[in-house]
């Protein structure tokens, strides 16, 4: 087994990489055409009892690498992110290398101080001037803190004696994120318990039905605990009105948390902030800025107004002495937060950020906006499409509806998404608006142009003319 040496190993990397971000240009599949099957019969992934050595390290590199998601693509539009940004990449890579962990500031010192800057700004934006919080795993731990915080304000101690969740509630709007169920699992009220409150045409929580529900929890001799507002949500980018359930809210006496995690990078934007007015008036926030700030995940916020809560909930970390030392608690975050080990993922924004500024989050922001106009006016334009929600995101729900009629339009959308992934010309969602299939795209890929756009509602209704017309896809 020949040994390379550390320099031509990297180099060999380095290389690699170079090319995998120049393949952003020209022809080529957004997707691996080989499925499942195919990839497990033919590709070895075996471990091996002895060791192949680092020439064998680059030859995996290249099997991993052709055949993965293309994510940097200006065609890759499914999920909530996508694109490559070079200074958050810098930072993957370096906070990689370094490999500390974020428990103390003992092995993270300029580390720490880094996350707690951009958790300072991060609280500023959201209107907590006091505020605090946390690096977190994603928006869908976010969320679980932000009910766990409600759990030790409302009932103070719980973290320490437990309680019975049978007879507690949680309001989350109808078109919440499916975290919500997890987070109600994990802290102990069951799936059950959580309330989905009506929405209205727009995809929003409507707040007099959430005052009707938390009433009838009452009536029922239920006790309601929080209420999980969403800006934006997941399938149609609706923003809640913050105010109005705020309202409510502390009305009844309930934290409000909000899940800003595809939202929140509205707040740069002048004229694009209003969609979370009244997120000051919240108890804790989450935000990724691993979706529309395009920086590589995992990066995640957790903010809270009020740091003493998320301190008591983090209590247990006192009996942490061979870690924990420090008189000043600030120094350390893992007293803020509920794991021990945890990488940092700071580094990658705030390098991000630093290349960027406000400004550069901005015109990010409003430049999403004004490409999701554009593909929303193209399809209103195109008599063979229909736009399938109002938007007020930078998510863009639409389907084919040309024909006469005879063939189900669900099952048309349906195959038209199929097709356009089995050539790999294009990754979008298939989502439900109501009992609708949807083709969901979203704007947040750093990568993508209005020729991209383009090119998806012409590759659509190619696809659907050829159902149509009962022509086979073409492989």
């Amino acid at each position: 087994m020949r040994t390379m040496d550390t320099a031509a190993f990297i180099d060999e990397v380095a290389h690699r990489l170079v090319e995998y971000i120049s393949s952003n240009d020209g022809a080529g599949r957004v997707n691996p055409a080989a499925s499942l099957e195919t990839m497990r019969r033919t590709l070895d992934v075996q471990l091996p009892l002895q060791g192949h050595g680092l020439d064998a390290v680059l030859d995996d590199l290249d099997t991993f690498i052709a055949n993965s998601v293309r994510t940097h693509r200006p065609e890759f539009m499914n999920p909530l992110w996508g694109g490559l940004s070079l200074p958050a990449f810098a930072g993957e890579v370096v906070a990689s290398l370094t490999n500390n962990s974020m428990y103390t500031y003992e092995l993270s010192p300029l580390a720490t101080v880094i996350e707690q800057t951009i958790i300072q700004r991060m609280s500023q934006m959201v209107g907590f001037p006091d505020g605090f919080g946390t690096f977190t795993t994603g928006g869908s731990n976010g969320n679980m803190l932000g009910m766990l915080c409600a759990r030790e304000h409302l009932l103070s101690g719980s973290t320490k004696r437990g309680f019975d969740g049978r007879s507690t509630v949680i309001f989350v709007s109808a078109e919440a994120h499916y975290s919500v169920l997890m987070a109600a699992n994990v802290i102990g009220i069951g799936h059950q318990n959580i309330i989905k409150v009506q929405c209205d045409d727009d995809g929003r929580m409507r707040p007099d039905r959430l005052e009707e529900e938390i009433a009838f929890a009452r009536k029922e001799g239920m006790r309601p605990l929080c209420v999980v507002a969403t800006a934006a949500t997941t399938v149609r980018g609706a923003y809640d009105d913050l105010n109005a359930l705020a309202a409510v809210a502390h009305r009844e006496g309930l934290w409000l948390h909000v899940d800003a995690a595809w939202g929140g990078s509205c707040l740069f934007s002048t004229e694009h902030r209003r969609l979370m007015d009244g997120v000051e008036h919240a108890d804790s926030v989450c935000w990724d800025a691993h979706k529309m700030m395009g920086v590589p995940l995992i990066c995640s916020a957790f903010l809270i107004k009020d740091p003493a809560v998320l301190r008591r909930l983090c209590d247990h970390t006192n009996v942490a002495h061979y870690l924990f030392h420090s008189d000043a608690e600030l120094d350390d975050l893992g007293r803020y937060s509920l794991q021990c080990a945890r990488r940092n993922d700071a580094l990658k924004l705030w390098l991000d950020w630093r290349a960027r500024g406000d400004e550069g989050w901005a015109r990010l922001v409003d430049r999403f906006m004004a490409d999701a106009d554009y593909l929303e006016a193209g399809i209103v334009a195109h008599p063979s499409l229909e736009m399938m929600s109002s938007r007020m995101w930078t998510n863009v729900c639409f389907r084919f509806n040309g024909g006469d009629g005879s063939m189900d339009l669900n099952d048309l959308n349906t195959e038209i998404r199929n097709r356009l992934m089995r050539e790999g010309s294009y990754m979008v969602s298939r989502s439900n608006v109501g009992e609708n299939v949807v083709i969901r795209m979203v704007v947040a890929n750093h990568n993508l142009t209005r020729a991209t756009l383009d090119g998806l509602l012409e590759r659509v209704v190619h696809h659907g003319e050829e159902i149509l017309r009962g022509l086979p896809a073409v492989v």
